[in-house]
């Protein structure tokens, strides 16, 4: 149950984060707490809008629904069960390909790092890793239906 928790308060961190830079984006918030300069240019880059939709929101969607599935998955009635768990892998792993795109447009396009996708990113992997042991616990204890402690 660890890595559920784990996942759940990733899952929140990334919605804050993903938040205070949508919020941003729709001028409710004046400038960024970056330092460089560099998260100023990320944002208003062209790239910052995928298929028409701002970047920070599908990141606000995104972190959102893998908070709720993560809380499913916390449910004491779910605590042994595979398919939450196998959920929230298949989507932090979406998140994971879809970071390596925006990490590649920010290095390689625009040549500016914002620190505040670089910890959207960490975030990200963090969620699939705790997703993946979560996996991998379970698969080991297939007999366990409290979920353990682990």
């Amino acid at each position: 149950m660890i890595y559920r928790m784990g996942a759940a308060l990733m899952s929140l961190l990334g919605l804050f984060l993903s938040a205070y830079l949508y919020l941003y984006k729709i001028g409710r918030i004046g400038t960024l707490a970056c330092g460089n300069g560099a998260c100023d240019t990320v944002q208003t880059s062209e790239w910052s809008r995928f298929a028409g939709v701002e970047v920070a929101l599908i990141g606000v969607l995104g972190y959102g629904l893998l908070f709720a599935v993560a809380l499913l998955a916390l449910q004491p009635a779910l605590a042994g069960r595979r398919w939450p768990t196998a959920l929230l892998a298949a989507l932090a792993a979406g998140g994971v390909l879809f970071t390596v795109y925006l990490t590649y447009l920010e290095l390689f396009v625009i040549r500016a790092i914002c620190r505040w996708c670089v910890g959207s990113a960490t975030i990200i992997v963090a969620l699939l890793a705790l997703a993946i042991l979560e996996l991998r616990r379970l698969r080991r204890a297939p007999a366990d239906s409290t979920g353990g402690a682990a």
